[in-house]
């Protein structure tokens, strides 16, 4: 071969290699993850486990991805505008986490068809939009056997947020918890038709106690429920992240969440190029649910029904919705025998047996 036929070559190999670059460049530059939160990030409930998420997503990806999150996002017109931000500042993994976020996400969802979006606890879903959540309800299952073997009036007490399906089923299995070791117990339950509201959740708080209630629970995100309880004498659970410090006295266990196992396995598929709009649902079989730091004063035949029932959770032989179960009136709403399936969850709007009051909007 002449040697200009060999400068020839070397020439159109390095031409070949230098128009790939800006391919190999993109190919290899990180994804972009945006995360938008109701709340303040703060240090307790639903905000902050999954921003504690968010980092543990950030150190398993390492520089594979850069993470970012706007908080205190109103449901909304506002919420809209900082979808939109996060879309133009090239993010191309957006997680929205909270039920009111549903509209916005798929508005702009429409508008950028190249993003995908990942809606928490969210039900609708679109080419590029998925939805993803925590069976909560199995950790106030567990919370509700402490609550049942603790009380001492047999009277609880809850908190309610926003009367949707997901915090219906967190009072009902609350409540078939406590009923599981104590068949006497009642619930009465205070809306606060807010996600976050700390005087609106002790003022809650305040009104079950005076309604006879020695044990409260809550399913709103700041620690005001449980540092009600601590100053009235009362107990109380943590709920989304661990709440032991905020009221020591009063704490018998926390209800958490831990989105990190979702937010790996959802991120991993868009790295990797397979990701698609599919539900998830994951609980303590998959460790996005457990119970934590149990008071000292639980019993130890609480302790251990709770760890049998932790772990049958894990291995799948034990259902929280397993008949039969009755509804407020008497009714069965699910026979003997009978497991609820996804979609007979998905449509809880009535309380069991047991619960007082009214479901609001019925």
């Amino acid at each position: 071969m002449q040697n200009r036929d060999r400068v020839r070559l070397l020439g159109a190999s390095v031409a070949l290699g230098v128009a790939a670059l800006p391919r190999l460049a993109q190919a290899v530059a990180p994804l972009k993850v945006g995360f938008i939160y109701l709340g303040p990030m703060g240090d307790a409930g639903w905000s902050y486990a999954h921003d504690q998420a968010r980092k543990a997503l950030q150190a398993h990806y390492g520089d594979r991805i850069i993470t970012q999150f706007v908080e205190n996002v109103p449901e909304g017109p506002d919420a809209v505008r900082v979808l939109r931000d996060l879309c133009q500042q090239g993010d191309g993994l957006i997680y929205a986490t909270s039920f009111g976020f549903t509209e916005p996400v798929l508005r702009v969802a429409r508008e950028y068809p190249k993003v995908k979006f990942e809606h928490a606890t969210g039900y609708k879903t679109a080419a590029n939009v998925g939805t993803y959540d925590a069976r909560t309800y199995e950790g106030a299952y567990m919370a509700g056997i402490i609550a049942g073997g603790m009380t001492k009036s047999s009277v609880l007490g809850v908190v309610g947020s926003v009367p949707i399906p997901a915090v219906l089923r967190n009072i009902n299995a609350f409540t078939l918890g406590a009923q599981s070791v104590n068949p006497k117990v009642t619930t009465r339950v205070v809306w606060v038709n807010k996600w976050f509201d700390p005087p609106q959740e002790t003022e809650a708080a305040t009104s079950l106690v005076n309604q006879g209630a020695d044990v409260l629970f809550q399913n709103t995100d700041s620690p005001a429920v449980l540092q009600t309880a601590e100053k009235l004498g009362k107990y109380a659970f943590g709920w989304g992240s661990d709440m032991a410090k905020f009221g020591p006295k009063a704490h018998l266990a926390s209800a958490i969440i831990d989105w990190t196992p979702i937010y790996r396995f959802e991120t991993g598929k868009v790295l990797d190029n397979t990701w698609k709009p599919a539900p998830i649902w994951w609980g303590v079989k998959h460790g996005a649910i457990d119970l934590v730091s149990m008071a000292v004063a639980v019993p130890e035949r609480i302790r251990s029904r709770v760890a049998q029932v932790k772990a049958a959770l894990k291995d799948g032989s034990f259902s929280v919705w397993s008949g039969p179960i009755l509804g407020q009136n008497g009714a069965t709403v699910l026979a003997a025998g009978a497991r609820a399936d996804d979609q007979f969850l998905h449509g809880i709007d009535f309380y069991v047996k047991g619960v007082q009051g009214q479901v609001p909007g019925k």
